[in-house]
């Protein structure tokens, strides 16, 4: 097995779940974690190279939902992340769902409110949930405000002082973690799938529209769709991205980057509560990225839910259906062959 090739085409790249805009080899000590399939990195003897350190573990459904720190190279402080092992897992490979959580969250909010580990089971899909932002690292201001800073981070990677030393999630949730769990865990890196809420949901729209190729399915609770035009991407934006060059914050805003989108077909799901009190406020603009959907030809699907808020109450509600042909799937329509 030779070490660090470049992939250079969109169909090698996509063997692994990655995209060829934006995508990077990931390398660990002179390893591209990217190229290994789980079964290859334990016979290599690869997965102490990017070590995990179990916090918990709690059988569910048969499976077991898990807590895991590790050292990242991105952030440079200890972040965490959630991840169901479905009772498949101890057989064969799995498709895995990255679940993005909103401001204020951690690993747990997603973990322990949504109920998504009965169904992930059921059909054989690993999840797994990122914190938000980098914890602990001695920024002045981090914890000031639920919006910025701490719980908070964005999804991008920060441009700015003090926040450009360990603000990148962008790169954490693309490709440090992708590459840290198909390195751990026994993920068909072939069937990678990405969701999220709010917060979230503006992280897994870009992740998805920067990334062609790199997940089967995109899907959103109630995300931020233009954060360059809402009160909350404005402030984090002019925090992590500064104020000089704002064509640079367009590179992070969905409705944005729907309209230059170039790769395969996306089939977009948002589900949105009617009585969601950050909607009037504008804070959420659903109907710019729809817009900018159809401009570009995108395919999206805006479901509004009559009565419904902003909490994990209805995230619970919709996070399974049925869709028309009858075929049951975890929430973000996860198209998987095979499932």
């Amino acid at each position: 097995m030779e070490e660090s090739t470049t992939l250079s085409t969109w169909e090698e790249s996509t063997t692994l779940g990655m995209g060829e805009a934006d995508y990077t080899e990931y390398t660990w000590e002179g390893v591209d974690y990217t190229k290994y399939t789980w079964e290859e990195s334990t016979t290599l003897n690869l997965k102490n190279k990017m070590a995990v350190t179990e916090v918990s573990s709690n059988k569910m459904f048969d499976g077991l939902q898990k807590v895991f720190s590790h050292e990242s190279t991105e952030c440079k402080c200890t972040m965490k992340f959630g991840i169901y092992l479905p009772p498949q897992a101890d057989s064969k490979k799995c498709p895995v769902l990255y679940w993005l959580s909103g401001l204020t969250c951690t690993d747990q909010n997603f973990v322990t409110k949504a109920g998504a580990q009965k169904y992930a089971a059921k059909h054989g899909i690993i999840v797994v949930a990122p914190d938000t932002s980098p914890r602990g690292c001695n920024i002045a201001g981090e914890d000031d405000s639920y919006d910025f800073g701490s719980g908070a981070g964005f999804y991008v990677n920060a441009t700015q002082d003090p926040w450009k030393t360990n603000y990148r999630m962008y790169a954490y949730v693309t490709q440090e973690l992708p590459a840290l769990i198909n390195s751990n865990f026994p993920v068909d890196v072939g069937k990678q799938s990405i969701s999220g809420h709010s917060m979230g949901g503006h992280g897994a729209l870009i992740c998805a529209l920067k990334n062609p190729g790199q997940y089967k399915s995109v899907s959103a609770f109630a995300p931020i769709c233009n954060p360059i035009n809402c009160p909350w991407g404005v402030k984090a934006f002019t925090g992590y991205l500064g104020e000089e060059d704002k064509e640079a914050w367009k590179e992070y805003d969905a409705t944005c980057l729907v309209k230059k989108y170039n790769g395969p077909p996306l089939d977009i799901l948002i589900d949105q509560g009617k009585a969601d009190n950050f909607l009037a406020p504008g804070q959420l603009l659903p109907d710019n990225f729809v817009a900018a959907c159809t401009e570009s030809k995108t395919q999206v699907t805006l479901r509004m839910q009559e009565g419904y808020d902003h909490s994990y109450y209805f995230m619970a509600t919709f996070i399974f259906c049925r869709d028309m042909t009858t075929v049951i799937t975890l929430w973000p329509r996860l198209y998987f062959t095979g499932i």
